[in-house]
C-alpha cells in the first residue's frame, strides 16, 4: 500500500482569510517503509511574511522572492501525490491549505476521505497526553535534535518515522513469502530440509503421570503446598 507523509508551512494560520502555503514536504511510504522518494518544494506567496510565521519557519520574502508560485508546480506535485492516502499532523490544517492553492489555480481539491490525521490517532491512543509532533518523537524515541526550526520536508520525515512507529513499527515491513521472510533489504531463507515430526498427543500417557509422580515425591517443603 502507497502512502504519502506530508507537511507543509505557510504564511499564517487561515487559508481562509488569505494566508498561503510556502513550503511542502512529502515523503513516500509503501508498506509503512519509506521508499526514499520525497517531493520538496517552496513557493513564492506573493504576499508579505508576518515576523510570527518567520519566527517558526524562517523563510523570508527574500528567500522566497525567487521561488515558483504555486501554479507552476500543482501538476508536479499531484503526480507525486497520485490517489494515494495522505497522512499529516493535524491534517485538516494542511490540508484547508492544500486545497486553497489547488483551487486557487483551477485545479480539484484532495478530497478529505484521503486524510489520515496523527493528532487524531495519537488522541486516541494517548489521551490526557500531548500530541505534538515534538511530543510524540519524545514519547517513540525519534531522535529530533536537528529540528531547530519548522522545516516543510525535515517534519515529513519525522511524522512518516512517527507514523511507522504509531501503526505497529518497522516489524510491518516483514513479508512472508514461500520460502523466505523479506525484512526490507535482507532475506532470511527457511530451511525445508528439517525432519517431520508427527504432533504429539496433548494428554499424557499413564507411564508419564507415575514418573511425575515419582519426580514429585523427591521435592521437599514445596512451595505451592505452603500454608495448606
Amino acid at each position: 500500500m502507497r502512502e504519502i507523509v506530508f507537511d507543509t508551512e505557510t504564511t499564517g494560520l487561515s487559508a481562509r482569510d488569505g494566508d498561503r502555503m510556502v513550503e511542502i514536504g512529502c515523503v513516500e511510504l509503501v508498506n509503512r517503509v519509506e521508499t526514499g522518494r520525497t517531493y520538496h518544494a517552496y513557493f513564492n506567496p506573493e504576499r508579505s511574511m508576518p515576523a510570527e510565521a518567520y519566527a517558526v519557519h524562517g523563510l523570508s520574502d527574500t528567500f522566497l522572492s525567487d521561488k515558483p508560485k504555486f501554479d507552476s508546480k500543482a501538476d508536479e506535485l499531484l503526480e507525486f501525490l497520485g490517489d494515494s492516502p495522505l497522512v499529516a499532523h493535524n491534517a485538516g490544517f494542511d490540508f484547508s491549505f492544500l486545497n486553497a492553492e489547488l483551487t486557487a489555480c483551477g485545479r480539484a481539491e484532495v478530497s478529505r476521505d484521503r486524510m489520515v490525521d496523527t493528532v487524531a490517532m495519537a488522541r486516541q491512543m494517548h489521551p490526557g497526553a500531548k500530541h505534538s509532533l515534538d511530543a510524540l518523537c519524545t514519547r517513540y524515541g525519534i531522535d529530533r535534535s536537528h529540528r531547530v526550526k519548522h522545516g516543510a520536508l525535515l517534519d515529513a520525515e519525522l511524522l512518516a518515522q512517527l507514523y511507522i512507529e504509531m501503526t505497529g513499527g518497522r516489524q510491518i515491513g516483514l513479508v512472508l513469502a514461500e520460502d523466505a521472510v523479506v525484512v526490507e533489504t535482507a532475506t532470511i531463507a527457511l530451511h525445508n530440509d528439517r525432519p517431520f515430526l508427527a504432533p504429539r498427543a496433548h494428554q499424557p500417557s499413564a507411564d508419564e503421570l507415575a514418573r511425575h509422580a515419582e519426580f514429585m515425591k523427591k521435592i521437599s517443603n514445596p512451595l505451592w503446598q505452603e500454608g495448606a
